[in-house]
Protein backbone atom coordinates (compact mmCIF):
# COMPACT_ATOMS: atom_id res chain seq x y z
CA UNK A 1 0.00 0.00 0.00
CA UNK A 2 2.64 1.98 0.63
CA UNK A 3 4.25 2.29 -2.52
CA UNK A 4 1.09 2.35 -4.50
CA UNK A 5 0.67 6.01 -2.37
CA UNK A 6 4.19 6.89 -3.33
CA UNK A 7 3.44 6.54 -6.81
CA UNK A 8 0.29 8.31 -6.93
CA UNK A 9 2.12 11.07 -4.83
CA UNK A 10 5.00 11.58 -7.54
CA UNK A 11 2.89 11.22 -10.29
CA UNK A 12 0.60 14.14 -8.58
CA UNK A 13 3.75 16.21 -7.90
CA UNK A 14 5.13 15.31 -11.54
CA UNK A 15 1.76 16.90 -13.16
CA UNK A 16 1.72 19.80 -10.56
CA UNK A 17 5.23 20.67 -11.66
CA UNK A 18 4.32 20.43 -15.55
CA UNK A 19 1.02 22.83 -14.37
CA UNK A 20 3.45 25.29 -12.78
CA UNK A 21 6.14 24.94 -15.67
CA UNK A 22 3.40 25.08 -18.39
CA UNK A 23 1.82 28.48 -16.39
CA UNK A 24 5.33 30.25 -16.47
CA UNK A 25 6.27 29.49 -20.05
CA UNK A 26 2.52 31.02 -21.16
CA UNK A 27 3.17 34.25 -18.46
CA UNK A 28 7.06 34.09 -20.24
CA UNK A 29 5.44 34.31 -23.66
CA UNK A 30 2.85 36.78 -23.11
CA UNK A 31 5.24 39.10 -21.92
CA UNK A 32 7.45 39.35 -24.64
CA UNK A 33 7.08 43.31 -26.20
CA UNK A 34 7.49 42.65 -30.14
CA UNK A 35 6.02 39.69 -32.09
CA UNK A 36 6.93 39.57 -35.46
CA UNK A 37 4.69 41.15 -37.91
CA UNK A 38 3.15 43.86 -34.85
CA UNK A 39 4.28 46.85 -36.43
CA UNK A 40 1.76 48.00 -33.38
CA UNK A 41 2.31 47.17 -30.13
CA UNK A 42 -1.39 45.71 -29.11
CA UNK A 43 -2.21 43.23 -26.50
CA UNK A 44 -2.08 39.90 -27.33
CA UNK A 45 -6.17 39.02 -26.93
CA UNK A 46 -7.87 41.26 -28.69
CA UNK A 47 -5.11 43.36 -30.85
CA UNK A 48 -5.82 46.53 -28.64
CA UNK A 49 -3.50 49.32 -29.45
CA UNK A 50 -2.38 51.38 -26.35
CA UNK A 51 -3.94 49.09 -23.82
CA UNK A 52 -7.29 49.95 -24.86
CA UNK A 53 -7.14 53.73 -24.38
CA UNK A 54 -8.30 56.53 -26.61
CA UNK A 55 -5.67 57.75 -28.71
CA UNK A 56 -7.61 61.11 -28.97
CA UNK A 57 -8.00 61.50 -25.59
CA UNK A 58 -4.63 62.42 -25.46
CA UNK A 59 -5.04 65.41 -26.98
CA UNK A 60 -8.19 66.95 -26.81
CA UNK A 61 -8.79 65.82 -23.14
CA UNK A 62 -4.78 65.92 -22.04
CA UNK A 63 -5.36 62.69 -20.35
CA UNK A 64 -5.37 59.02 -21.12
CA UNK A 65 -9.14 57.84 -21.21
CA UNK A 66 -10.16 54.32 -21.25
CA UNK A 67 -11.97 53.49 -24.68
CA UNK A 68 -15.19 51.93 -25.23
CA UNK A 69 -15.59 48.65 -27.53
CA UNK A 70 -18.82 50.49 -29.11
CA UNK A 71 -16.45 52.63 -30.85
CA UNK A 72 -13.40 50.98 -32.48
CA UNK A 73 -11.57 51.04 -35.57
CA UNK A 74 -9.38 48.60 -37.15
CA UNK A 75 -5.95 49.98 -38.11
CA UNK A 76 -2.73 48.58 -38.99
CA UNK A 77 -3.51 45.32 -37.95
CA UNK A 78 -4.48 46.46 -34.52
CA UNK A 79 -8.03 47.30 -32.63
CA UNK A 80 -8.18 51.06 -31.86
CA UNK A 81 -10.86 52.05 -29.17
CA UNK A 82 -12.01 54.99 -28.57
CA UNK A 83 -14.57 57.11 -25.87
CA UNK A 84 -16.59 58.53 -28.16
CA UNK A 85 -17.77 58.42 -31.96
CA UNK A 86 -16.56 61.72 -32.52
CA UNK A 87 -13.04 60.74 -31.65
CA UNK A 88 -13.19 57.56 -33.66
CA UNK A 89 -14.06 59.67 -36.28
CA UNK A 90 -11.33 62.09 -36.05
CA UNK A 91 -8.67 59.29 -35.80
CA UNK A 92 -9.80 57.15 -39.31
CA UNK A 93 -10.13 60.61 -40.71
CA UNK A 94 -6.40 61.38 -39.92
CA UNK A 95 -4.78 58.00 -37.99
CA UNK A 96 -0.78 59.37 -38.50
CA UNK A 97 -1.93 62.83 -36.42
CA UNK A 98 -3.48 60.77 -33.34
CA UNK A 99 -1.64 57.47 -33.55
CA UNK A 100 1.48 57.87 -30.79
CA UNK A 101 4.65 57.50 -32.42
CA UNK A 102 7.13 54.30 -33.07
CA UNK A 103 3.68 52.18 -33.00
CA UNK A 104 3.07 52.80 -29.84
CA UNK A 105 5.98 50.89 -28.47
CA UNK A 106 7.84 52.78 -25.55
CA UNK A 107 9.71 55.93 -27.07
CA UNK A 108 12.50 56.01 -24.62
CA UNK A 109 13.15 51.67 -25.52
CA UNK A 110 12.97 52.71 -29.47
CA UNK A 111 15.51 55.90 -28.71
CA UNK A 112 17.81 53.14 -26.94
CA UNK A 113 17.53 50.56 -30.16
CA UNK A 114 14.84 48.04 -29.12
CA UNK A 115 10.75 47.40 -28.16
CA UNK A 116 9.23 47.50 -24.87
CA UNK A 117 5.40 47.57 -23.98
CA UNK A 118 3.99 50.81 -22.34
CA UNK A 119 1.41 52.08 -19.36
CA UNK A 120 -1.06 53.99 -21.12
CA UNK A 121 -0.48 56.69 -18.13
CA UNK A 122 3.38 57.24 -18.75
CA UNK A 123 2.68 59.49 -22.03
CA UNK A 124 4.00 62.71 -23.40
CA UNK A 125 2.59 64.96 -25.97
CA UNK A 126 5.41 66.96 -27.93
CA UNK A 127 5.57 68.91 -31.00
CA UNK A 128 1.86 67.65 -31.41
CA UNK A 129 3.08 64.17 -31.43
CA UNK A 130 1.99 61.24 -28.92
CA UNK A 131 5.18 59.19 -27.51
CA UNK A 132 4.19 56.57 -25.14
CA UNK A 133 6.56 54.64 -22.22
CA UNK A 134 6.67 51.58 -20.24
CA UNK A 135 6.26 53.01 -17.02
CA UNK A 136 6.63 56.93 -15.07
CA UNK A 137 9.51 56.41 -13.70
CA UNK A 138 11.05 55.37 -17.72
CA UNK A 139 8.94 58.70 -18.96
CA UNK A 140 10.78 60.95 -16.57
CA UNK A 141 14.37 59.52 -17.83
CA UNK A 142 13.04 59.77 -21.44
CA UNK A 143 11.63 63.58 -20.32
CA UNK A 144 15.41 64.57 -19.47
CA UNK A 145 16.04 65.20 -23.24
CA UNK A 146 12.78 64.85 -24.91
CA UNK A 147 14.21 66.16 -28.16
CA UNK A 148 17.16 63.96 -28.23
CA UNK A 149 15.56 60.96 -27.24
CA UNK A 150 13.31 61.80 -30.46
CA UNK A 151 15.60 61.97 -32.46
CA UNK A 152 17.51 58.95 -31.74
CA UNK A 153 14.22 57.10 -31.92
CA UNK A 154 13.21 58.64 -35.42
CA UNK A 155 16.58 57.60 -36.41
CA UNK A 156 16.19 53.81 -34.79
CA UNK A 157 12.55 53.03 -36.12
CA UNK A 158 12.82 52.30 -39.65
CA UNK A 159 15.05 49.58 -38.78
CA UNK A 160 13.15 48.42 -35.58
CA UNK A 161 10.22 48.33 -37.75
CA UNK A 162 11.45 46.78 -40.49
CA UNK A 163 12.64 43.68 -38.19
CA UNK A 164 9.30 43.53 -36.57
CA UNK A 165 7.59 43.20 -40.55
CA UNK A 166 9.57 40.15 -40.97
Amino acid sequence: MGIARSAVAARAGLLGALAVAGLFALAVGLAQPAVAGKLVNSTTFGSLAIEGADAVAYFTERRPVKGDSRYEFAWMGATWRFASAANRDAFAAAPDRYAPQYGGYCAWAIANGYTASIDPEAWTVHDGKLYLNYSKSVRAQWAEDIPGNVRKGDSNWPGIRAKLAE
